[in-house]
């Protein structure tokens, strides 16, 4: 069901006023010219004829500068005109500085506290809310709240706009809390100035229970939607499209309460409403047939809920063009609708026009993630390409079409649904390694110049499109529609051209997903990729499953599983309970010993091994690679894993079923397979085709053993960690060490939940109170003495901090190493604060700064300038997700940030590691790889894990070496093949 929200009024309002004010000089125009023109333009804007109007207001503000000066403050007002003009019609990159330049001028004429900068800083915000840039617009929001309170006084309106405005960036974000005093205060505002029946009331008392749904308020929405309707229906008239708009949205409260019979007679008056004020073919007409189609489809009135899905369709790719998400989501209505009749053919045509629309959308840039956490659009509606994949596979399975053909074609269609942040960070990396063509750099920044442009124009024609048909301009329409269809043409010229002369960066650069013939020309013989595809129960009548696709050489087998997502959150968190000791903290017990059928309340002991269950990781491998154990034997697996299955380490699944409860005798799979994780298909291409070897003439630089404290004052293991953070200060290089080594866990020693401040500075006492780890030293100066490395490159205790790793890149010095390892505290986003990043402890300085407060943060480790075929990250929780306890986009934590740096391949570990085996396996690893230069970083750790599975001589007391939660923690992501 698609949304209608009543949000821009006080906007409005605000925009208007600016814009039509007369100057802050007082003075007479001046000219005729001038004033003709002035005049003339606010016509234009007032009719909402924004295209006219721009070219009339740059000759105003041409003839202002010439007659009054670049400072005078009318030239302020036309920049500030232009501007909003510009902001209009979606040319934001030639909105701001002009609103940067009108704000300066009237700051410097009338003061910081004058009420026109309160204004002018309001534009900019609002300019900045509608480019998403929330974290620039919120104080400009501020700053202009305190002005006008001071200047105009704490209950004017226009200090309950800004307020409605902020709450509006604050609710986009998600800050709920937040927002919900805003749109109060705000209300009262409102109520006092203007009255309780303003239409600015009814705006901000439907922002209000806009908020309320959000939070699963239903309760308090309902007043506050019912009130917010009969003050616009007294306000504007009950025949006003604003009426049409209330209505809706408060029959799509009732629509998700079930209240369907509530909810159909305001959907069809304000269907009525709408379509007599603004015609038959207006978009909003057709948002309340699809709204109204819902209702009829949720009750199983299929035959009355199809028309209007169908007249949905017809208008919105009439008004608003054949690319517009919401023709998508109508497509997508469509295919449920079939698939709720079992007309698995009708579902599927329409998932694939769907599907074919995104990815369109995805080549010309559009719905596109800004940045951030954000996902891109055909990453938002995964559910358009998981349907097409699950009813084409069973048209498949009754011979309705080429089974080969579909199994190539669907292929391609997981990876849309399965496309991750990793991914892309690795591609980035890839196309910076293939470039240096001015040539080619040419032919880039005109595409992307085209997109730009592709995307603005796109916008101004849906808005001219949107308008009542009184306010239509089909010489404007017609004009952008023929920009558009030459800005096409340009660009398939452009992407023929980067394809026939820069192959390597087209595979790259373009959003195509990778084809199965693609795949084979760069798997070499002994390799098998295997993809995975998890769905959910939302697609009923049909179940919850897995997609497994396996592509060899010359093979490809498409099957499916039984188990779903749920399924799969569920078994791989019953087998992380007997790896990860953390997974029982708090009422991780309480979980585990459900999913284990352990007796309730049961406590690990202390020194015992986790309660791994065997059994279960051989009925977990027979129902994901059973149907093609054939296919991959004796192949080094490449796995693309999706869902709760990206926080599995694929080595503890166990391919025999097993005779007793002996993990020692156990046949795991990385006895007969080395495993590389892939964050996608593409990423196999980007890094074989261009992920060229590292040129760095050095081997190694290595960081760890972070000089921190412990909490030395606690009961229990204060004595520990005194004598722990003595030996870490002892450790000053690589002599031989004397002191004996622990094999304690790198446990966090207390909550990082505090860790970080709001000023984005780690507080320093938390920080030091970290378990200190001096035998990260000798891992480090082992692996350095097994490769041969320089002792001089390793940065342990003082060395280690993060002034000298920035430092390295910025001089350059850090890109001439091929390996880079941190052995070090590595913390998940989720244990820092719900919004802050992942990152690496090293040694903290006496005083924090921005620069270097001890904590190398995701967003740092991105900017570091490396070219490393290897980063080895032997610290806890490194092929995290985006937040602590989520079965997260595959390796979108550290992993994420050091491809984008420019890393090949990572080692990256899935639980807290035990400290030995780390040494172990890495200095095993990276001797193998040594001793015989034929083998890839995926076989060399396979060859240590079964050297640490045998391993005899730990201690008593410390974990069995044969126990996966020693030997298993480690997945190697990227290139794990041999150099060729």
């Amino acid at each position: 069901m698609r949304g209608w929200w009543m949000r821009w009024g006080c906007v409005l309002l605000l925009m208007v006023a600016v814009t039509s004010a007369p100057s802050a000089s007082g003075q007479a125009q001046g000219a005729d010219e001038l004033s003709a023109l002035n005049k003339r333009i606010s016509e234009l804007y007032s009719e909402g004829k924004f295209g006219e109007a721009i070219p009339l207001a740059e000759r105003s503000l041409t003839l202002t500068r010439a007659q009054k000066g670049e400072e005078h403050l009318d030239t302020a007002a036309r920049l500030d005109w232009l501007a909003g003009l510009y902001k209009a019609q979606g040319r934001h990159a030639e909105a701001e500085p002009l609103y940067k330049r009108s704000l300066a001028v009237v700051e410097k004429a009338l003061g910081p506290e004058h009420p026109s900068v309160g204004t002018s800083l309001h534009n900019l915000a609002e300019l900045y809310r509608a480019q998403g840039r929330y974290a620039e617009a919120e104080p400009l929001y501020k700053r202009d709240i305190a002005i006008s309170e001071k200047a105009l006084g704490p209950e004017h309106p226009s200090v309950g706009t800004t307020l409605n405005n902020l709450g509006l960036v604050y609710r986009a974000q998600g800050r709920y809390a937040e927002t919900e005093p805003l749109y109060k205060r705000s209300l009262a505002l409102y109520e006092k100035a203007l009255g309780p029946e303003h239409p600015s009331v009814g705006t901000t008392l439907n922002n209000l229970a806009v908020l309320y749904k959000l939070q699963g308020r239903n309760a308090e929405a309902e007043p506050l939607y019912k009130r917010s309707l009969a003050v616009v229906e007294k306000a504007l008239g009950p025949e006003h499209p604003s009426v049409g708009t209330s209505l809706n949205n408060l029959a799509g409260l009732y629509h998700v309460q079930g209240r369907y019979a509530e909810a159909e007679p305001l959907y069809t008056r304000g269907l009525a409403v709408v379509e007599k004020a603004l015609g038959a073919e207006h978009p909003s007409v057709g948002t309340t047939l699809n709204n109204l189609a819902a209702l009829y489809h949720v009750q199983g009135r299929y035959a009355e809920a199809k028309p209007l899905y169908e007249r949905d369709m017809a208008i919105t790719e009439k008004a608003l063009g054949p690319e517009h998400p919401d023709v998508g989501q109508s497509l997508n209505n469509l295919a449920w609708l079939a698939l709720a009749q079992n007309d698995l053919a009708g579902a599927a045509d329409r998932w694939r026009r769907a599907t074919a629309l995104l990815q369109h959308r995805a080549e010309r840039g559009l719905g596109g993630a800004t940045g951030g956490t954000s996902k891109g659009e055909a990453q938002r509606k995964r559910w358009y390409f998981e349907g097409l994949v699950k009813t084409t596979q069973r048209l498949a399975a009754e011979g309705r079409g080429n089974a080969q053909l579909l199994a190539t074609e669907m292929f391609q269609t997981a990876q849309w649904a399965a496309g991750s942040e990793a991914a892309t960070s690795l591609a980035q990396m890839a196309a910076r390694s293939a470039g240096g063509s001015p040539a080619l750099a040419a032919l880039v920044r005109e595409r992307q110049d085209l997109v730009a442009e592709w995307q603005g124009k796109d916008k101004l024609l849906i808005a001219a499109r949107s308008e009542p048909p009184t306010k239509r301009n089909a010489a404007e329409e017609e004009a952008l529609s023929d920009r558009l269809a030459a800005i096409d043409a340009r660009l398939a010229a452009i992407d023929a051209r980067i394809t026939s002369d820069f192959p390597d960066y087209a595979a790259l650069a373009s959003p195509k997903q990778i084809a199965i013939t693609d795949v084979q020309a760069n798997l070499r013989n002994d390799e098998a990729l295997v993809q995975f595809l998890d769905t959910d129960a939302r697609f009923k009548p049909l179940p919850e499953e897995t997609f497994v696709w396996v592509v060899t050489k010359t093979a490809v087998r498409w099957v499916r599983s039984d188990l779903g997502t749920s399924a799969l959150k569920r078994e791989v968190a019953a087998l992380r309970c007997g790896l990860d000791g953390a997974a029982w903290h708090g009422d991780g017990a309480e979980r585990c010993a459900d999913l284990l059928k352990l007796p309730p309340g049961m406590a690990l002991k202390d020194g015992a091994p986790l309660p791994f269950d065997a059994a279960r990781a051989h009925a977990l491998y027979a129902a994901l690679f059973g149907e093609v154990r054939d296919v991959i034997k004796g192949k080094h697996l490449l796995i693309v894993p999706s869902g709760a299955l990206t926080t599995l380490p694929f080595q503890v699944l166990v391919t025999e079923p097993p005779h007793s409860k002996n993990l020692a005798a156990a046949r795991w799979l990385i006895r007969d397979h080395a495993i590389t994780v892939l964050p996608s298909v593409a990423s196999l291409t980007a890094l074989r085709r261009t992920g060229k070897a590292s040129a760095a003439p050095k081997p190694m630089i290595g960081f760890g053993n972070p000089l921190l404290d412990g909490d030395q004052a606690h009961p229990q293991h204060g004595a520990y960690f005194k004598r722990q953070a003595a030996i870490a200060r002892g450790q000053t290089g690589c002599s031989k060490s004397d002191k004996k080594r622990t094999g304690a866990l790198r446990a966090v020693s207390r909550s990082l939940d505090q860790t970080l401040l709001s000023s984005r500075v780690v507080n320093l006492d938390h920080l030091r109170m970290q378990s200190p780890l001096p035998e990260t030293a000798d891992e480090l100066c082992e692996v350095a003495r097994s490769i041969g490395g320089s002792f001089e490159d390793v940065r342990i205790g003082a060395r280690a901090t993060e002034t000298e790793v920035k430092r390295l890149s910025s001089s350059g010095e850090l890109a001439k190493y091929r390996m880079l390892h941190f052995a070090t505290h590595g913390t998940l986003a989720g244990q820092l604060s719900g919004t802050m990043e992942p990152g690496l402890i090293l040694s903290p300085p006496k005083t924090p700064t921005a620069e270097d407060d001890g904590f190398l943060s995701g967003s740092e480790i991105a900017g570091l300038k490396l070219d490393a075929d290897w980063v080895i990250l032997s610290a806890c929780n490194t092929a995290g997700g985006a937040g602590e306890g989520q079965a997260a986009e595959a390796l979108s934590g550290l992993a994420r940030m050091f491809f984008y740096a420019g890393a090949r391949a990572l080692l990256v570990s899935h639980w807290e590691v035990d400290s030995d085996a780390a040494v172990k396996l890495v200095t095993g690893a990276v001797g193998a790889m040594t001793k015989d230069k034929s083998i890839g970083r995926a076989e060399a750790m396979r060859r240590s894990m079964q050297n640490v599975m045998a391993d005899t001589t730990r201690p008593e007391g410390w974990g069995p070496a044969w126990h996966p939660s020693v030997w298993a923690p480690f997945v190697v992501v990227g290139e794990g093949g041999a150099e060729r």
